[in-house]
């Protein structure tokens, strides 16, 4: 695709109520002026001036249109995500404006996620990640990374709510606490829905206002009633992203990891056509990001998303 073409395609997306003609995003006018010797219009009514990427996540771009539509392919095409170097060597771009893009269209991921609501049969399950010491890989040096011991005190936890059979929710808390479960299932799963937990004691308290289906994991995997599967079964993804991709995923950004694995798992059956065409629509149609514009400059997230911090 050539620049112009990808240009065209930018302002169709980003104006797909106007037929791909501009839309001032100051006033929401549709009478704007055209400039020939550059790519930016003037409204006709309160008189500023901006791009087809102005107030987007994309705002105060450098690359060329065509390089954030290759960027975006490359994101949706990796089921297991991709590496900002691998990202970077792709694109010929710097690792830095690797980083900060695929951050950007990670953001986008997790706005769907913000205020979700799960029904029917959802199951619950917490896994952590992320926090252990690299030992030099002799076998009579591995240990157990699960102990404390072989902790730096940075694991946290992500506590993954999925509908049978459809979608997944990802919250971040620091341990699997019976607080910090239920805080995150009240705000993420409908009062009549039944879920499904192991036998961990944080899940005790839900009886009185759930119905609930334990299985006890010491004694089976699955008793034919309830079962955690589906929301182990997402780990994978994300224990393999975390492994095999990024290799240390900081704990300050574990939950942006953990939102592009469940938009991907969500949208696992579609093509990569409308996986592409979607996130394109929603990084165009969302605002400027406020943790990551400027990230390189000073401006960066203050600290950890956790749903409960205790």
């Amino acid at each position: 695709m050539a620049e112009e073409e990808a240009y065209e395609l930018f302002k169709e997306v980003r104006w797909s109520v106007n037929d791909g003609d501009p839309v001032c995003p100051h006033c929401g006018s549709v009478e704007c002026w055209t400039f020939k010797s550059r790519r930016i219009f003037k409204c006709k009514h309160c008189n500023k001036q901006f791009s087809v990427t102005s107030g987007t996540i994309f705002s105060g771009r450098k690359l060329q249109h065509r390089d954030y539509l290759l960027a975006i392919a490359i994101f949706v095409n990796s089921c297991k995500g991709v590496s900002a170097l691998q990202l970077s060597r792709d694109l010929g771009i710097q690792y830095k404006t690797a980083f900060v893009l695929a951050h950007k269209l990670r953001e986008v991921t997790g706005d769907e996620m913000q205020d979700a609501v799960l029904t029917g049969e959802v199951e619950v399950d917490g896994a952590y990640f992320g926090g252990y010491l690299k030992p030099r890989n002799w076998k009579e040096n591995r240990v157990d990374r699960r102990l404390r011991r072989h902790q730096n005190g940075k694991r946290r936890c992500v506590f993954a709510i999925r509908e049978r059979e459809g979608r997944v929710v990802p919250v971040v808390i620091k341990s699997e606490t019976s607080e910090a479960v239920t805080t995150a299932i009240r705000k993420h799963i409908d009062s009549q829905a039944s879920i499904h937990a192991d036998e961990n004691a944080a899940y005790d308290a839900l009886h009185a206002q759930y119905q609930m289906f334990r299985i006890n994991h010491s004694r089976v995997y699955s008793d034919g009633e309830a079962c955690t599967n589906g929301a182990e079964g997402w780990f994978s993804r994300l224990r393999r992203a975390e492994i095999g991709q990024h290799h240390h995923i900081a704990g300050k950004y574990l939950h942006s990891y953990a939102n592009e694995m469940a938009y991907k798992e969500n949208r696992r059956r579609q093509d990569n056509g409308s996986l592409f065409g979607d996130l394109l629509f929603k990084s165009l149609n969302r605002p400027m990001s406020r943790n990551w514009a400027g990230y390189w400059q000073g401006n960066n997230q203050p600290g950890e998303v956790l749903l409960y911090p205790h």
